[in-house]
């Protein structure tokens, strides 16, 4: 009892920081219309695992640092990449961002998929299920100290761009006019978010991060008056999820990661419902 105690603690501290991260982050996802940028960078990162394994494979970089360190950097390489890819072709003004972030995701997908034959053509076996749902349940400490050192990172730096940012996003040309460095702020949002995926991708996999960066700040929108109440609002949103995800893979042997992101659906649709009848 005291062992499933212990890991249960760490999966609802290791759930609870990402919650925390991913409501503020996500609410600028969500203010940008930028939804599917979450989308791109896991389908990125696919291709980062693929790079880190195929390095490890010819050069055994593994024998030198950890295999998990490996595939975390590779994969942070290619979001950050991604990422300014993205900043530099939003610069043209003929295709949209929702466009890009399609040509971007869908290409990124299909060389990871590629490589990914070439390497099991090899002998290599990649269990990509590890990657989509992660495993919430097997946290350790050390992922711990990733996620709130990283977590505390990443929101001392939203503070710090919190009002160029959030005059972007409301008026980009004004923001221009009044001096603000908009190619410079928004390619900052941009590594933060993947920063956060890559960070996160292996403890909790694509699908728990990607919705957390969306469904939360979704949630919170009908019932913030402010851009800072809305941040509060899907952080603890955020953390309700965690808590009842959970408690629904605990009570019934359901798959984590999953099993979060539909309690952070049924929240969704609760706050959807409970404004449609104030507005009534």
């Amino acid at each position: 009892m005291i062992v499933i105690d212990a890991f249960l603690w760490r999966a609802l501290l290791g759930g609870l920081g990402i919650a925390l991260i991913a409501g503020p982050l996500g609410c600028f996802v969500v203010w940008r219309r930028m939804a599917y940028f979450g989308d791109t960078l896991a389908h990125s990162a696919l291709l980062g695992i693929v790079i880190g394994f195929a390095l490890d494979l010819k050069w055994h970089f593994s024998s030198q640092l950890p295999l998990a360190t490996l595939l975390s950097f590779s994969t942070l390489v290619v979001c950050i990449l991604i990422a300014i890819l993205l900043v530099i072709l939003q610069q043209q003004k003929r295709l949209g961002t929702d466009t890009l972030l399609g040509i971007l995701a869908h290409s990124a997908l299909s060389l990871g998929l590629v490589a990914l034959a070439f390497l099991q053509g090899e002998g290599l076996r990649i269990d990509l299920q590890a990657y989509l749902f992660g495993d919430l349940l097997a946290v350790n400490w050390t992922d711990l100290y990733w996620i709130y050192g990283g977590g505390i990172f990443i929101l001392l730096c939203l503070i710090f761009i919190w009002s160029p940012l959030l005059s972007i996003t409301l008026n980009e040309e004004l923001a221009q006019v009044e001096d603000v460095p908009v190619t410079w702020i928004r390619l900052w949002f941009m590594l933060m978010v993947a920063l956060v995926v890559a960070m996160t991708m292996k403890i909790v996999g694509i699908l728990l991060i990607t919705a957390l960066l969306i469904i939360p700040p979704a949630a919170a929108r009908s019932f913030a008056h402010t851009p800072e109440q809305m941040a509060s609002l899907a952080s603890i949103i955020g953390c309700l999820a965690v808590v009842i995800g959970l408690y629904m893979s605990w009570r019934w042997d359901t798959p984590t990661s999953p099993s979060i992101v539909v309690a952070a659906t049924l929240l969704f649709m609760l706050t959807f419902i409970l404004s449609y009848q104030r507005v009534e």
